[in-house]
């Protein structure tokens, strides 16, 4: 694996280091002591899938708050998202920056999320399949997010919206 830190200190784009013979290709997509050797945590508790119909579909921008704060690491493995992270540590030098990423099945790429990182992607192409791995179980209390369209962060997402979950749209503007 092949990590690259992002702007973002201890958010990571993880590359794979392929493997290929006459069968294809092998390539690990998580070691624990890879992630470690990186500064970063590698506790799991459950792994999700979320499936997006629809090109331009908007899902975020998430985070959970104390006790339940969270690390992500996720990877598309059917179409394409753009991929966007946003810090939300206080004391962070990059508080309320931004960074995104596309993730798609053919890069094989994968975004590792800090704890009190909002996340959130738009999808690039129809039926997009997304993974994530989770270091907490989700708690609705401590669910939070912030809008996708926030101007306090001007994200340039590629496309057009077009699918929003009611409650996406409905987070609160941006408040430092």
């Amino acid at each position: 694996m092949l990590f690259k830190e992002t702007p973002l200190g201890g958010a990571f784009v993880i590359d794979l280091e392929e493997h290929r013979d006459d069968r294809g290709s092998f390539a690990r997509t998580f070691c624990r002591r890879e992630f470690e050797a990186h500064g970063l945590e590698t506790a799991v508790v459950q792994t999700n899938l979320s499936v997006s119909q629809r090109a331009g579909t908007v899902r975020g921008m998430h985070y959970q708050v104390h006790p339940a704060t969270e690390t992500k690491y996720v990877r598309c493995t059917r179409g394409a998202i753009y991929d966007v992270i946003i810090d939300l540590r206080p004391d962070s030098p990059t508080y309320a920056q931004h960074f995104g990423v596309e993730l798609s099945a053919s890069n094989r790429r994968g975004l590792f999320v800090p704890r009190m990182f909002a996340h959130g992607f738009q999808t690039l192409e129809d039926e997009s399949e997304v993974t994530y791995i989770v270091s907490e179980f989700h708690a609705p209390s401590a669910e939070r997010g912030v809008r996708h369209d926030d101007p306090a962060f001007e994200i340039s997402w590629p496309k057009a919206v077009t699918v929003i979950s009611d409650k996406d749209a409905a987070w609160p503007v941006f408040a430092p």
